[in-house]
């Protein structure tokens, strides 16, 4: 995990279990992998070991991550496919509504979304 700027809007455990999410989806973590200690995660990121375990035990509630006694938190097989809907269904309630009124606002057509679209693919 690299470094971090936290944002004062939303807890700081909320904030680490999102960057895990990000590094699940973008393929840095994969099933199996090992996350790092809570006390490792606590000294990089000068935070609380209570606001890591908070963290890790949300990723454990919603199945993504689970706890091996003795050896710590590994990412689980399923992670994958239980991310991908996760993060879908969060996306088009809590995100895509935004996005949408943003366009409205800004009254912008979908023939400009969309040439917009195809030239940022080719940068």
């Amino acid at each position: 995990m690299s470094a971090v700027q936290w944002s004062d809007g939303t807890p700081i455990y909320r904030q680490l279990k999102e960057r895990v999410i990000a590094l699940m989806l973008e393929g840095e973590l994969k099933p199996g992998d090992a996350l790092p200690s809570v006390r490792q995660v606590a000294a990089d990121y000068q935070v609380n070991p209570i606001t890591v375990s908070r963290a890790y035990q949300e990723l454990v509630d919603e199945g993504l991550v689970e706890k091996r006694r003795g050896l710590g938190m590994f990412v689980t097989e399923e992670v994958s496919s239980k991310l991908l809907g996760t993060e879908r269904e969060r996306f088009l309630t809590e995100e895509w509504p935004q996005v949408l009124e943003r366009i409205r606002l800004l009254d912008l057509s979908a023939a400009e979304l969309l040439e917009n679209a195809s030239t940022g693919e080719d940068q």
